[in-house]
Formats: structure tokens, C-alpha cells, sequence
């Protein structure tokens, strides 16, 4: 390849970058003067951060990707790099977008104050007794689910230990996912109920596994530590139209329900059930990754489905 050759494409690439770099370069400006100017627009101006800390992650991503392709030895390699590095940052960027529209649309529903609610250690209980989400220490939940990776198996327990976060005593429960018996992730879940009968989440420790060897700890998350806020898992007196965050750490955890019916029927192994909460969860971070959950009076989850596949995660037994 001659010298005026590999300049050319080196020039190519600093457009394409250059082209990028100026599109990322007015957000962070506009969310400043919207900061400045505007500071009950909490929501917005965290999304617009969120949203741009997103495009320059993509953008490094990319620019490593380029460092790669530049060590392949043959001319056709690296061009084919190339090309496959632009469009996997144009994916990200795509992704970046959904979230950021998906953010927005929160937005709309909470209102533009900033997320941080208060948390009083002197207004919880020592028991998690909601109808629809008891915990009562000793319980087993045993729940199966068919997809085109094989049988899923999700068991969860209440520990009899407590764990302090915040100043509140959580209930732990520990929840592990097996796929054809082997161990795909381990995660334990902190839970605590104030006096109105809302449980609150207040974190969770999760791994990710491959052949019994840790893969990934993305997810993790505990409140107050990094800007995690803790949310609201199941309210005391749901209603239909009803939204809420689940939980809150940018980037990381930003799950959020909203009711859909109050009086739904569901039959699973474990058994048929009346009277069943039906919400809708979703989160920013995967705006294509909604599923609909089914909560029994004096059982808790009986059915999780899944909006884009259909998969169903149903309760088998219930044992303590």
C-alpha cells in the first residue's frame, strides 16, 4: 500500500471520527446551560449526561477497535476491521438513542425533580409482610422457564439474616439461576418494609457465571454507595396506572413497573390463583426488554413473561 494510499485512509477515518466527535460535543453543553438555567429539570439534564456518557463509550470502544485493526498484517484485514468497527459503533450509538428516548419517557411519567428519596431507618418493620411480596424467612420458591438455550431453573430463598443498608435491617434473600443444572448466576437481594407496607430494594450482590467461573458482576449495586437510591418493589396499595422506580443506579440499575390490572387469574404448575397483581417492568438500559409479572395474595411472583420472546417463568413449588 503506497504512503498517499494509507493517508487517504487515515483522513477517511478522522472525518468519521470528526463527524462523530461534533455531534457528541453539543450535549454536554446544552445539558450545562439546562442545569444552570433550569435546575428543576433534574431528569432531563441527567438524562442528557447519561445519554452522552453513552456516545463517548461507544466512541472509545471504537477507537481501540481501530488500534486492533492497524496490528492485522494484511491490507484486506484491516479494511475489513474497519468496517466492522464502524458498524459496531453504530449499533452502540443506535442503543445510546433507545435509552435515551426510553430515559425521556420517564421523565414525562416521575416529573423532572431529581430521584432521592428520604429514608428513614425509624419507619421500617422487621418483617416483610406485603400481600403481594411476603418474604417470611425459610421460604423457597422453585421456578422453571423453556427457552431455545434449554430449562431454566430459578430458585429463591429468604435468609434468616439481616443485612444493615442505610440504617434499615434488610431482608436477604438469596436467588440463583441454573440453565440445564449448571449455575448461570448467583445473586443475593436486599429487601426492607416501611410502615405503610411498601418494600423497598435496597441493592443487590450478583455474579455471573461460566463453567463455575465468575464472568461478570454488572448489575451490582447497593444504596447510597456510587448514587444508588433505593426503590419501591411493590406497593403497599397498588393501583392500576401506577408507576415506579424499582431501583436506581445510573447506567447500572434503573428498573421501573407500572400496575396493569389488580384482578387477573393465573394457572402455573404450583397451582391456579385469583386476584393477581399484573405489572409491566421495564428499564431504559433495554427499552426492547419489558416483561409482565403476576403477584399472588399471600404467594408473591407466580408468573414472569417475557414482552419481545413469550418465554414464560413459571412458580412450581413453594416450600416453608
Amino acid at each position: 500500500m503506497s504512503v498517499a494510499f494509507a493517508r487517504k485512509v487515515c483522513t477517511r477515518e478522522r472525518i468519521f471520527l470528526a463527524a462523530i466527535g461534533l455531534a457528541l460535543i453539543s450535549l454536554p453543553e446544552a445539558a450545562i446551560a439546562q442545569g444552570g438555567k433550569r435546575s428543576a429539570r433534574h431528569c432531563s439534564t441527567t438524562t442528557s449526561y447519561a445519554n452522552q456518557g453513552c456516545r463517548l463509550a461507544a466512541l472509545a470502544d471504537y477507537n481501540v477497535s481501530l488500534g486492533k485493526c492497524e496490528n492485522l498484517a494484511e491490507f484486506e484485514d484491516r479494511s475489513a476491521c474497519r468496517q466492522e468497527a464502524r458498524a459496531a459503533l453504530r449499533e452502540e450509538l443506535e442503543s445510546c438513542r433507545e435509552q435515551f428516548f426510553a430515559r425521556r419517557e420517564l421523565c414525562e411519567e416521575f416529573g423532572q425533580d431529581a430521584y432521592a428519596p428520604p429514608i428513614d431507618p425509624a419507619n421500617f418493620v422487621s418483617e416483610v409482610t406485603n400481600k403481594f411480596h411476603p418474604l417470611p424467612p425459610g421460604q423457597k420458591r422453585i421456578y422453571e422457564a423453556e427457552d431455545e438455550d434449554g430449562t431454566e431453573r430459578i430458585e429463591i430463598e429468604v435468609l434468616s439474616e439481616k443485612r444493615t443498608i442505610l440504617g434499615v435491617a434488610c431482608t436477604v434473600v438469596k436467588d440463583q439461576e441454573f440453565l440445564d443444572d449448571e449455575l448461570v448466576e448467583d445473586t443475593i437481594d436486599f429487601f426492607a418494609q416501611d410502615k405503610e407496607g411498601n418494600v423497598w430494594y435496597f441493592g443487590e450482590e450478583t455474579m455471573e457465571l461460566e463453567d463455575g467461573v465468575v464472568v461478570s458482576i454488572d448489575g451490582a449495586w447497593k444504596a447510597g454507595e456510587d448514587g444508588a437510591q433505593p426503590g419501591i418493589i411493590m406497593k403497599a396499595d397498588p393501583k392500576v396506572g401506577d408507576v415506579y422506580r424499582q431501583e436506581f443506579l445510573l447506567g447500572e440499575a434503573e428498573d421501573a413497573a407500572r400496575v396493569v390490572a389488580l384482578d387477573q387469574k393465573v394457572s402455573v404448575p404450583a397451582g391456579d390463583f385469583e386476584g393477581c397483581l399484573e405489572t409491566e417492568d421495564f428499564t431504559p438500559l433495554e427499552p426492547d426488554n419489558a416483561e409482565h409479572k403476576f403477584y399472588a395474595p399471600g404467594v408473591g411472583t407466580v408468573l414472569e413473561v417475557s414482552v419481545e420472546s413469550g418465554k414464560r417463568t413459571e412458580l412450581i413449588s413453594v416450600e416453608g
